[in-house]
């Protein structure tokens, strides 16, 4: 087992034990509402996970989480005013799972995600699944691979938009499976599965409500996802690491966080606060119907995480030469 997969699994099993006690110490807070950021626009998957959790917690701690979208900058203007927030408590962000990505493709980034960032909790994790075009003569990631083997440089994968983590999957499979393939840019996850659809790219790595119906319906083949374990709601998928290609990994995440400086009693209750949200089953079952895998676990493993993939996507990056971007 590799250090990521240890370091997932201690997020979702933490003891609430590790975190310690803090409802004493910051007794008074909140005493009023709580603001989290959430860098997308509404009804994407950071935002459900955001509105989710909220619910739940504000019934815990006696004050409205009220949910704030700031889209825009490929989530970098609301991580951006997230750390710029004071740091009270009362301002929290929820970045995209693009996170570990944007030090590395954003030259004039104004933050720094482990200088600037208080990690409180793991709130999901999110995993892509490896859909194709049902007229591509394969059907398990052994036979794609093979395919593009006798064919290099004629299959294409959609990319959803540089620097994302569909774009990364792809490539990281590209290097791990030593084949060619060519990258087809779209702007975003819709038109990526409308082309797969119509032919017009072979392959997708898909966040898995957008595949789901159009799995469903036939339209899209699903060959593997890309978590180290199945998914629950679809649990006869495979995974690309058991279909023949060890250690390939590819997860997003959400992650609540708080500007540097909150104090720490803060961070403990918050953190302590949401273990429990995230243990209740009605929220671990809303959020495994959308094809998430519920998180919890200490700030420390969330930091380890942050830590971990910076290094994973940054490698990553400079090996294919992506662009940086100002």
């Amino acid at each position: 087992m590799n250090k990521r997969q240890l370091l997932l699994g201690s997020l979702a099993a933490a003891s609430l034990s590790k975190i310690g006690s803090s409802w004493a110490q910051a007794s008074n807070y909140p005493n009023r509402a709580i603001h989290l950021i959430v860098p997308s626009e509404a009804g994407g998957g950071t935002d459900f996970t955001a509105r989710t959790i909220g619910l739940k917690l504000t019934e815990l701690l006696g004050q409205s989480l009220v949910v704030d979208n700031r889209p825009g900058a490929a989530g970098n203007i609301g991580v951006e005013q997230g750390v710029r927030a004071t740091p009270d408590g009362y301002t929290l962000v929820m970045p995209i799972t693009s996170l570990p990505m944007s030090p590395w493709l954003y030259s004039k980034l104004s933050y720094d995600p482990v200088k600037d960032l208080s990690p409180i909790i793991l709130a999901c994790a999110a995993p892509l699944i490896m859909v194709v075009n049902p007229q591509l003569p394969v059907n398990n990631v052994q036979e794609f691979i093979a395919l593009a083997k006798k064919q290099p440089g004629q299959l294409n994968y959609a990319n959803s938009g540089n620097g994302t983590t569909a774009h990364l999957a792809g490539e990281l499979f590209k290097k791990m499976a030593d084949i060619k393939m060519e990258s087809v840019n779209y702007k975003g996850g819709g038109s990526s599965v409308i082309d797969t659809i119509a032919g017009r790219v072979q392959i997708y790595f898909s966040t898995i409500p957008a595949a789901l119906p159009h799995l469903k319906s036939g339209k899209l083949r699903a060959l593997a996802v890309t978590s180290k374990h199945r998914v629950e709601m679809i649990p006869d998928v495979p995974t690309v690491d058991e279909s023949g290609l060890p250690g390939f990994e590819v997860v997003g995440w959400f992650g609540i966080f708080a500007p540097t400086g909150t104090p720490n009693n803060v961070i403990l209750k918050l953190s302590e606060s949401i273990n429990v949200v995230l243990k209740m089953p009605e929220i671990r079952e809303r959020l495994a119907r959308q094809g998430l895998i519920p998180g919890g676990g200490t700030p420390e493993a969330l930091r380890d995480l942050l830590n971990a993939d910076l290094s994973k996507w940054g490698k990553l990056i400079k090996e294919i030469g992506l662009k940086t971007t100002e």
